[in-house]
């Protein structure tokens, strides 16, 4: 088994650095990010690192990189305190993908990919209406991670829409009837299918 320690890890080309290091959670979710500025103009950012972090409230959490750079996503959830969630299928990465790269302020991605806004009333960020799962947050926390210099976004689900007979009847969601797709690392995309559902564990006797 190949071993890499943490300064080999250190001294990696940047870029492969990063593709391992984004590589090490294994399989994730994978959405876009919508949200827009207090002109009215709209942003859509693919983002993988999407938690659970509880469900009364029902809360999620996203982490963004440090902003010594104009972070449009960032800057709008702080403005406006709202952003949504669009989860992908293999109809849309491609077009998702492309939103990663760096437009300036002024261009909104959805142009960009040839997504399709869609808005709900009472919430003011965009929902792709392409997407088969789409959440609405607000913003309830900004944590600081001092280590890096990126920040846990924390968002209270204000807002769940899904295509009909995806809600199974225990509550959770049939993700793979949806067709939703995975990622790893900052480029590779997959489609998912159940292995198995087991019961609840309890200890063993």
């Amino acid at each position: 088994m190949k071993s890499i320690t943490a300064s080999e890890l250190s001294t990696m080309d940047k870029l492969a650095r990063v593709q391992l290091a984004t590589s090490l959670p294994g399989l994730k979710p994978v959405a876009l990010i919508g949200t827009i500025n207090a002109e009215g103009r709209t942003n859509l950012a693919p983002f993988s690192s999407i938690v659970h972090l509880g469900s009364n409230p029902a809360l999620l959490g996203m982490v963004t990189r440090p902003d010594v750079v104009e972070r449009h996503t960032l800057a709008n959830i702080i403005d406006s305190r709202t952003w949504t969630i669009n989860h992908l299928t293999p109809a849309i990465y491609e077009q998702a993908h492309h939103c990663a790269a760096r437009y300036p302020d002024e261009i909104s991605e959805f142009e960009a990919s040839g997504l399709t806004p869609h808005f709900e009333q009472d919430i003011p960020a965009p929902f792709v209406a392409e997407s088969p799962l789409r959440i609405a947050l607000t913003l309830e926390e900004l944590i600081d991670i001092a280590t890096n210099g990126t920040k846990l976004i924390v968002g209270r689900v204000t807002l769940i829409q899904c295509q009909d007979g995806h809600v199974m009847d225990d509550g959770s969601l049939d993700l793979a009837a949806m067709g939703l797709v995975a990622s790893t690392a900052l480029d590779t995309y997959f489609t998912v299918s159940p292995l198995g559902r087991l019961p609840y564990a309890k200890p063993r006797r």
